[in-house]
């Protein structure tokens, strides 16, 4: 069963003839389009893609949805939804879904006026059919885990005292484009000493100096699918207390990783994580989330946490990624991307995640 179908599939469950596609994301996921300005009308029997004149031939060649032009101001959204009105009135649909979390309430309103039947609001619809991987879904997967990987080799032979954080992120950026992958969309993270404290502490002209850990988030992309991990560095020998907190992340990120299985909720993904943390007395300095699937976006569904109620499946692509975060001295990160097996997980990104101590 493709994309389309499984979509198609859920028309009935939310009790509707047809639905409005207008996340960016999800319309490239269902049709392979990557413009800018599109809406996608699915029903039972029909696909169309909505869109201008600027994309008319490139909506050509990526898709084969059946393309709809609207008039108009090229990049005017209101002139687009017109159209997507147009069309849901002249196949008489009573019942039409729409993206509650990607359509404004101001173009929810007039989209309203404007379509004779019923306007029905879904959520996650498409981004839940997401968190299964297609089997060329993976592979897009495991080759940008395999050029993130790549890349964080060359990187532990490059940094060294004396250079800023900004030029250790531009030789990431500049190695990933050589292998083949791109990750403008997501900047490497690379915090240094005090500053790695801060989880999402972008790289900065903060000058790396011997004695400091260095933590690096960062991921490639190829065609579309992105990777994720995180690693920490020590240029020279660190402070005793930042090995400590090194080791208790990689135990907790191995606990996770050895035990994790298909079946699991995300509250046991979690435990696993914390159990650790708890343990040692470190919980309260782990801020940040359990994990999150990665795919077409760094960061979709499943996104763990104690709150929410989902279930780990077979093909499922994730981060796991314990930290410890402890403001004025420093902080650490493991992070990987695992695919849900039959019965367990298999690690896509497999460099080591030990401290490495880079000597001068």
């Amino acid at each position: 069963m493709d994309k389309v179908e499984k979509l198609v599939d859920q028309l009935e469950r939310h009790d509707v003839e047809a639905i409005i596609i207008s996340g960016l994301w999800n319309i490239r996921y269902l049709s392979g389009f990557t413009g800018s300005n599109g809406v996608i009308l699915i029903t039972r029997d029909e696909k169309l893609l909505i869109t201008d004149y600027r994309y008319f031939e490139q909506a050509g060649q990526q898709t084969d949805f059946e393309i709809v032009l609207h008039s108009g101001h090229t990049g005017h959204k209101g002139k687009i939804y017109e159209e997507v009105a147009n069309q849901v009135n002249k196949r008489t649909i009573k019942k039409t879904g729409f993206e509650e979390r990607h359509l404004s309430f101001g173009l929810q309103r007039w989209l309203d006026d404007m379509v004779e039947g019923k306007l029905v609001p879904t959520y996650d619809v498409v981004e839940s059919i997401r968190m299964i991987k297609s089997s060329d879904e993976i592979e897009n997967i495991r080759e940008a885990c395999r050029i993130t990987d790549k890349a964080y080799k060359h990187i532990t032979k490059f940094i060294k005292s004396g250079l800023t954080e900004l030029e250790v992120a531009e030789e990431l950026g500049r190695f990933i484009k050589s292998q083949g992958g791109y990750s403008t969309g997501f900047p490497p993270i690379v915090a240094s000493g005090v500053r790695s404290s801060l989880p999402h502490g972008r790289a900065t002209d903060k000058v790396i100096e011997k004695g400091e850990m260095v933590t690096i988030d960062f991921g490639a992309c190829f065609e579309g699918y992105w990777a994720d991990i995180s690693r920490t560095v020590s240029i020279g020998e660190p402070s005793e207390k930042m090995k400590e907190i090194q080791e208790i992340v990689l135990k907790s990120f191995n606990n996770c990783v050895e035990n994790i299985r298909p079946g699991m909720q995300d509250t046991e993904v979690d435990h696993l994580m914390r159990e650790h943390l708890i343990e040692t007395g470190y919980n309260e300095q782990s801020g940040t989330g359990t994990g999150h699937g990665i795919g077409l976006e760094v960061h979709e569904k499943p996104l763990f946490s104690v709150q929410k109620d989902k279930v780990l499946e077979k093909d499922m692509t994730i981060s796991v990624e314990p930290g410890i975060y402890l403001p004025g001295i420093g902080g650490a990160r493991v992070e990987d991307v695992l695919l849900i097996t039959d019965r367990g997980c298999e690690v896509l990104t497999p460099s080591t995640k030990e401290l490495i101590i880079i000597e001068e």
